[in-house]
């Protein structure tokens, strides 16, 4: 299969499993969807749906949050792993959100990742599913199934994303990201597939003989 019919077909399968794609981390407002994408790291998104009601609980602003005692928000977000690198990025942001953007979360990748604790990945992720604005957010499990589909060759998930941008219509990215950790959660987990075993994998490569092998980011 050629790389456009892959991509023809990879698109068209998503498109039929997931025409919604509700953003998978419950918030209410733009500063709450940052801090939930803050803690998602090396977290998954059902843990950090069961903190984050606790911690929005005291402080759902940024004007609220930078009054918090860091002690008070690390012992709340302890199940999320790194927690105290993520409690002081949280304070300190706060701090900077409201003396430099009136409280607001700016819509701009490059302010986002001058904030404490936001990374490429977590500013991509806050453009994209607060604002509407296209990105297309990488993270290891994405960078994992461009592989195992033949969308990427690159060693890091910076060569991945550039990869993806430029096959996939911009219009279409910021609902690919989404759709595309769905279907690797339900059908090309880390372990239930090895580039042989799913629906996307077996059409993409029907004559793999051997798991797969992927460049580590």
């Amino acid at each position: 299969m050629l790389k456009s019919d892959r991509v023809s077909f990879i698109q068209n399968k998503l498109n039929q499993l997931y025409p919604k794609t509700p953003t998978p981390l419950h918030h209410e407002n733009h500063f709450q969807l940052l801090i939930a994408v803050l803690l998602s790291a090396q977290c998954t998104d059902a843990k950090v749906n069961k903190v984050t009601p606790i911690l929005f609980n005291i402080a759902d602003s940024a004007s609220k949050m930078q009054s918090i005692e860091q002690e008070e928000v690390y012992n709340i977000i302890r199940p999320c792993g790194l927690a105290p690198k993520k409690s002081k990025a949280i304070i300190e942001l706060s701090k900077i959100l409201m003396k430099n953007y009136n409280g607001e979360v700016p819509p701009d990748m490059n302010l986002l990742e001058e904030l404490p604790g936001v990374g490429h990945k977590t500013a991509s992720v806050v453009v994209s599913q607060g604002f509407g604005i296209p990105a297309f957010p990488i993270d290891t499990h994405i960078h994992r199934l461009a592989q195992r589909w033949g969308l990427t060759n690159g060693k890091n998930v910076i060569q991945t994303e550039y990869d993806l941008k430029k096959i996939f219509p911009m219009t279409t990215w910021n609902r690919l990201h989404l759709q595309i950790i769905f279907y690797g959660r339900d059908f090309c987990t880390s372990r239930g597939c090895d580039g042989r075993k799913c629906e996307i994998c077996r059409t993409c490569y029907p004559k793999r003989k051997k798991p797969f092998i992927h460049k580590k980011p």
